[in-house]
């Protein structure tokens, strides 16, 4: 029996938050190059991204490249980058089919000019698309983004426009990369490291983590069903009794 039939469509998560990890150590693997794992893993995304679309998620945000990414060698981030507007201009009749609508979030402004555009353009083409929004995390680091957040409410609280006793949770989680978004449901992370990995630490405050020993680029459809039944058998509480759920 096929797994997706295992799925209850009416519990899905409605923002699963993935953290691909692995295509180094899958490349090394096959006693190649690592720019190998990143461009077989490429693969992986497609097919997560189609599946996800499939089934009925709405939103999926995948963790592509860390502000601490930036310093890895700069071979390899070279190639992540060209991988990156060549997976964009590749895919971008895809997310179109499909309906999928591309966001991102970091800080955008340190990815190379031509990045940058890609991502625009297909941002613009996909913008009214409604099926799922996938995000990606680019150069993206949650303290950083916390302390943007933190500091423009200072600054709009220095200048009048909000008073301290007004901050609250709505008020922060407007100020992020985040705030057209819903909190995370799942959190899937692949590769057998147990790290979050400076991601989206705050909208991950109640979520379900899924941990597996699978490198990214090896990372199937079956995998993410699995994943996904996880979730769906365990009790989310958000700080109350079983009894009080029930």
């Amino acid at each position: 029996m096929s797994l997706l039939s295992s799925i209850n469509i009416e519990n899905l998560p409605k923002h699963l938050a993935i953290i691909m990890d692995g295509n180094g150590r899958w490349a090394k693997q096959q006693g190649m190059m690592r720019a190998f794992g990143h461009e077989n893993g490429t693969k992986s995304v497609k097919t997560t991204v189609e599946n996800c679309a499939k089934i009925g998620i709405e939103n999926l945000t995948l963790y592509a490249f860390s502000t601490e990414n930036w310093n890895r060698p700069k071979l390899e981030v070279n190639t992540l980058m060209k991988l990156l507007i060549s997976s964009l201009k590749k895919e971008l009749e895809t997310l179109v089919i499909n309906n999928i609508k591309l966001n991102t979030i970091g800080n955008l402004e340190k990815l190379p000019k031509s990045a940058q555009k890609e991502l625009l353009e297909v941002i613009g083409k996909t913008k009214n698309n409604t099926r799922m929004t996938l995000t990606l995390a680019l150069s993206y680091g949650s303290r950083e983004e916390i302390i943007n957040a933190v500091k423009n409410i200072a600054t709009k609280v220095k200048n009048n426009i909000i008073s301290i006793d007004s901050i609250d949770e709505s008020i922060l989680n407007k100020h992020l990369y985040t705030h057209n978004l819903p909190d995370v449901d799942l959190v899937i992370r692949t590769s057998g490291e147990h790290r979050i990995s400076n991601f989206l630490l705050w909208q991950i405050a109640y979520a379900e983590f899924y941990f597996i020993d699978v490198l990214w680029p090896d990372f199937s459809e079956e995998h993410l069903y699995e994943a996904i039944i996880s979730y769906q058998k365990r009790e989310r509480r958000f700080g109350k009794t079983s009894e009080q759920i029930k």
